[in-house]
């Protein structure tokens, strides 16, 4: 009995380069004290007005089978935000939700993604990419992008892979590097979709998440409406990880063909984690804002302990719950250096090579424990690190 290529080959093999943060879990549960720095999980939970809104649509009945497609009132409430924000005409039949922006991922690659073809994804990448291109059955190729570009990607990098290729897949706000993609770079990557005939899947979970400059859904661009597919979450906006409800935004004719196979697959999003999320959204930018301080307030204060430091560079921090760490001074590679600061101070953090090859000699840190316990975490990371580059000098 054999098991799908398909199936078979998601990872690609070989290590997925998380081992740091498994070791991390791993001294939790054997009762160790570790300052937990890897994923983007706040460190506060679901509102209580959400969960309210929840439990109050569950006790009055709405348990069973959602419509497939999103609740009319929350495909309604999603079509209306992107509008405001984008200024792009939206509507509901624009609107597809799904469990979470994950599988908004897999099913936008599932609509323009053939067995054999190229999916096109940026180097460093949140870690499901490649192996969500590879669900389809499509090629997962990535694109380089450079620390010295703080990992704005060039036209000229996508355009050296660009062959065969039927998609790409972007992310701004960005994780795991924290960038915001410029107006000049995002328009750049229209020009080149629109000139190469590529779908542009764009990944915009983040998009509550700025802290410099401002967001922009490429969707907005002239020409762009028609060929992007945008995810968006309720995961990263209002604290709702596990509650897995997200979108896709698409042209009409796109959605009808993801509706079918959400109905093939998922079979929709449960209608009270629906109703929360449309009471979630009516409450407005207050909530989002409030959700979002804490890393406001950490992003801050990180850029005030890291200025007193020589050691370790900091990709611009404009968006997201992370910073990228450039940790090449102290001659260790991304996972040499996270793997000695866990052994020595107990502090997880993310190397950077858990996110492809372009962040090699860089560390995710995620801003996701209290302040007080955040900014400690930090100076004893920049204090490592100035160690480890002393000693690297002196050899």
């Amino acid at each position: 009995m054999k098991l799908s290529d398909r199936i078979t080959q998601i990872t690609g093999g070989g290590s997925d380069g998380w081992d740091v943060f498994y070791r991390a879990r791993r001294m939790v549960a054997e009762g160790h004290a570790v300052t937990q720095l890897t994923i983007g999980e706040h460190d506060i939970g679901t509102d209580a007005s959400i969960l309210d809104a929840m439990n109050r649509s569950a006790r009055d009945g709405h348990t069973g089978y959602a419509m497939v497609p999103g609740t009319d009132l929350l495909r309604d409430t999603v079509a209306a935000r992107v509008q405001t924000r984008t200024g792009v005409s939206t509507t509901r039949n624009n609107v597809l939700i799904t469990p979470g922006g994950q599988a908004g991922l897999f099913a936008a690659h599932m609509a323009v993604c053939n067995p054999g073809d190229v999916g096109l994804f940026l180097d460093p990448y949140y870690a499901t990419y490649p192996g969500t291109i590879r669900g389809t059955g499509a090629v997962a190729r990535a694109v380089q992008t450079s620390a010295e570009d703080a990992f704005q990607p060039r036209a000229e990098q996508i355009e050296a892979k660009v062959d065969g290729a039927v998609s790409l897949l972007i992310n701004t706000p960005n994780n795991p590097t924290g960038v915001v993609y410029s107006p000049e770079t995002l328009r750049d990557i229209a020009e080149l979709c629109q000139r190469r005939d590529l779908w542009l899947i764009s990944d915009e979970v983040y998009d509550t998440q700025i802290w410099n400059g401002a967001h922009l859904s490429p969707r907005a661009l002239p020409g762009m409406a028609d060929r992007t597919l945008v995810v968006g979450s309720m995961s990263k906006s209002h604290a709702m990880t596990g509650s897995r409800c997200g979108w896709i935004i698409g042209p009409e004719e796109v959605i009808s063909h993801l509706i079918n196979l959400a109905t093939h697959t998922t079979y929709g999003v449960p209608g009270f984690i629906q109703d929360a999320a449309s009471f979630a959204l009516s409450v407005g930018i207050t909530l989002e804002d409030e959700i979002a301080a804490p890393f406001r307030r950490r992003r801050a204060r990180a850029l005030e302990v890291l200025a007193e430091q020589n050691t370790i560079g900091l990709v611009p921090a404009d968006g997201a719950m992370y910073l990228m760490l450039d940790i090449r001074a102290t001659g260790l590679t991304g996972e040499g250096f996270a793997n000695a600061l866990l052994d020595k101070h107990a502090i997880a953090v993310m190397p950077g090579e858990s996110f492809g090859t372009a962040a090699a000699g860089h560390v995710r840190v995620a801003m996701t424990v209290d302040d007080d316990r955040f900014e400690t975490a930090l100076k004893t990371i920049c204090a490592f690190a100035s160690e480890l580059a002393g000693q690297q000098a002196a050899e």
